[in-house]
Order: structure tokens, then sequence, then C-alpha cells
């Protein structure tokens, strides 16, 4: 397998681009309309190591500046997905998504699906419930986008389910490729004991703030470019020894049909396939029910 080519800023020949620095410096670097999906997580306020605590209308006007700077690289075909959670300021919630969608609204982007990221580990609280769940906003700039759903469809309640009357009795009345997923996700977090587990404090597919570089191991996986940046060079130097893990196949990854417990069931739950970048075409097999969206990815 022909290495990876890995840049330190934009170049449009690398398979991905890993920039430690602000985000702002590297978007500026990319020319219009050249990334065809965006997927990140920002920070979210709260004041962890990795961030400054700001007033939320401060934050709000940062998060504008690359908000701009995402929709102006984006093509006009293209998604943005933003996922974020709740701003707690003195024991009171403050939706993020509530508070960016007008941002993304004025610059003429058009909402798709608010999605629903639901998990069964984070923070407890002790005056309030504790949260379980985040949001994630696909937004296109035009009606004219790209979405396939086959790709992702998942397989039906009742497959052998039929028509009972009518012109199609006896006819399966469910699609034979799956049906559409729901725009609620039942996906675990990355857990402390969990052998993905990195030193980032927030561990998910993120980009611009890329963390420690999971969302290009997935874009790289399907065959596409990847663009990323975060301001701690040590997250951009985990996140290229990881990407280098996956390409020679050594990649720390949980077994792939290893059973978890769910206390809320009698039966144990098989988590989603963990995939590496050697042997490529028997990990698309794997993935072809299953969907993983790259960061700011351009679409080769």
């Amino acid at each position: 397998m022909e290495s990876m080519k890995l840049a330190d800023r934009f170049d449009p020949d690398a398979n991905a681009v890993l920039f430690a620095g602000d985000c702002l410096d590297l978007l500026r670097s990319v020319p219009d309309g050249l990334v065809k999906l965006v997927v990140t997580s920002p920070p979210y306020n709260l004041g962890k190591s990795y961030e400054n605590r700001l007033d939320i209308g401060e934050y709000l006007s940062l998060q504008r500046s690359v908000i701009e700077e995402c929709v102006r690289v984006t093509s006009k075909n293209g998604s943005i997905c933003w996922q974020v959670g709740n701003f707690v300021d003195n024991g009171e919630i403050v939706p993020l998504d509530l508070k960016l969608y007008p941002i993304f609204e004025s610059l003429g982007l058009r909402l798709r699906n608010r999605v629903v990221w639901h998990f069964g580990h984070g923070l407890h609280a002790s005056r309030r419930f504790s949260g379980r769940y985040e949001v994630i906003l696909w937004f296109t700039r035009t009606n004219d986008y790209t979405f396939n759903l086959d790709a992702v469809r998942v397989p039906p309640k009742y497959p052998n389910k039929k028509h009972f009357k009518g012109p199609k009795a006896g006819q399966l009345s469910c699609n034979p490729l799956g049906k559409n997923p729901t725009d609620v996700w039942d996906i675990p977090n990355v857990k402390a004991n969990h052998v993905e587990k990195t030193e980032h404090p927030c561990q998910f597919p993120v980009d611009p703030f890329m963390g420690v570089g999971s969302a290009q191991i997935a874009a790289l996986i399907h065959g596409r470019r990847t663009i990323g940046a975060d301001i701690e060079p040590r997250y951009v130097r985990i996140a290229e020894s990881r990407i280098r893990a996956a390409e020679a196949g050594t990649l720390r990854i949980r077994p792939m049909e290893r059973t978890v417990y769910d206390p809320s069931s009698p039966k144990e739950s098989v988590p989603p396939k963990y995939v590496s970048l050697h042997n490529r075409e028997d990990q698309m097999k794997l993935l072809e029910r299953k969907t993983i969206f790259p960061s700011i990815s351009r679409g080769e």
C-alpha cells in the first residue's frame, strides 16, 4: 500500500492536512467551494483544559467567524454538520444548538436534520437530570445536495412483512435494502477503559476542532481527502501517529464482535464495527450498512 501523504498546512495533493494552530488560519488558506463535507464539534465553552471560558456573546462571535469560513469553503452541493451540547452557567442550561442556529440561518444555510445523539455515559448532575444527549445540526448550502440514503439504511424490524391485500398482496412491504435510519442515534461515547481512548478529554470526530484525528481516520477509510486543525500541537501529533498506526494496521481498536452489556435490557448488544486503514476493500465490506461522516473532507 502506498504511503499516505500528510501535510502540516493546506496542500491540495495531500491525503490529510493536520494543522497545529488556529483553525481560522487554515480555513483562510482553503479555496472557495473546495470542501464537500464539514463535520465538527467545537468546544462548548465549559472551561476545560483546552479552552478558555468566555462570555456567551463572545463565544458565539468566535463561532460565527469559524462558521462563515466553513460556509465559504463548502461546495454548493456540500453539507455542514455541527455537533454541540449545552453550555452551563451557574446551573442554568443554555442549549448551544438553539443559539447557533440563527447564525447558520443568517448565512443562507438550510437545516435538513436536527439529529439527537444519545449516549449512555456523561457528566452527572445533582439538581437536574443528568444529560445524556447532544445535537447534530445538518445544514446544506442549497437544495441540490448529496444524500446517499442506500448507503446508511438499517435492517427493518420486520424484514419479512408483506402486503396483506391490494395489487401488491404477498409482496414484501419494506424496502429490501433496509429502512431509513431515524434522527435519534444511539451510539456509545468513548469511555476511560476503551482501547480507543487517548489523552484528549473529549474524544469524538471533530473538525476544524480536530482533536486526535478520529474523523480524519474515518475520512481516509472512505477514500476521501481530509483537512483538520487543532490549537493543541500534542493532539495533532497524536492524530498523525494514529493515522500512521491505522495505515499500518496497528491502531488499537475494540474487537469487532465484543458485546457490551446493556443494563436496561436482558440481552447484550453488539457494538458497531471498528475498522482500520489497511486492507481497505475488506473493511469497506464491513461498512456497507454503516455510515461514518468524515470531517472537513474533499469528495474525491
